[in-house]
């Protein structure tokens, strides 16, 4: 069995990590179209800087939870039994790689990764960045910038993606808001396909109509739930 699991903020949100578009999430504190475009670094790096530097040190404070943990467990799983998981986040943390799974494709970036703009090197990064951060590679100055994709950039890996869509037996969104494109979607892609679908969420979201099952409650409770019953169905299928 090949499952491919999308990711959102809802699987992080019990570790702490603010959701996006919740009343008291981040984009009600924060302009995203102040802080989170290319315009806005040429504009006003510092305010940035700030704003990201805030959210990495929130990053490196947070632990996984019993959901990414789930994941993990899923991975390892499927692999025993011949099958593969493809996961797919929306989210910039590293919070599934902590949980231990070994194969996380940011299809937004990572934020504890840098990436500079003259010369595009990208590697780790845990510290603050600022205006005089100086690239390790071309050594040029104010062009560090956090490596995730802003409004109005293209998400990353969007052809292995569609890849490991196509070839799924089973789309699962976890903690999605089904609002944001191209992730929200991936659902009317997998049904177009006649690949089954299941939603595992704090409550329905925006595509929830498109779901053919669906899991409802707290990430920590719900996906862990989800997988043991995958998984026991998995080995139950098999000759």
């Amino acid at each position: 069995m090949n499952v491919f699991v999308l990711t959102g903020a809802g699987i992080s949100a019990e570790s702490g990590l603010g959701t996006f578009r919740d009343p008291g999430g981040l984009w009600h504190r924060f302009d995203p179209m102040r802080l989170a475009t290319p315009e806005a670094f040429a504009d006003e790096p510092e305010e940035v800087h700030a704003f990201y530097n805030l959210r990495r040190q929130g990053v490196r404070e947070t632990v996984p939870n019993a959901a990414h943990a789930a994941l993990a467990r899923l991975e390892a799983g499927l692999q025993a039994r011949g099958g593969r998981l493809f996961l797919c986040t929306q989210n910039v943390d590293d919070l599934h790689e902590r949980a231990g799974s070994r194969a996380v494709t940011h299809m937004h970036g990572e934020l504890l990764r840098a990436r500079c703009t003259a010369c595009g090197e990208s590697r780790p990064w845990a510290d603050d960045l600022s205006v005089d951060t100086a690239c390790p590679a071309c050594g040029r100055r104010g062009g560090m910038r956090p490596d995730v994709v802003w409004f109005g950039e293209v998400p990353l890996h969007l052809d292995a993606i569609a890849r490991a869509l196509d070839a799924a037996d089973l789309f699962v969104a976890i903690g999605t808001s089904g609002a944001v494109f191209p992730a929200a979607g991936f659902v009317a892609r997998a049904r177009g396909a006649g690949i089954p679908t299941h939603e595992v969420n704090l409550a329905p979201s925006d595509t929830a109509g498109l779901f053919e099952a669906a899991t409802y409650g707290p990430a920590t409770r719900a996906v862990p739930g989800f997988v043991d019953d995958l998984l026991t169905t998995f080995s139950g299928s098999r000759p």
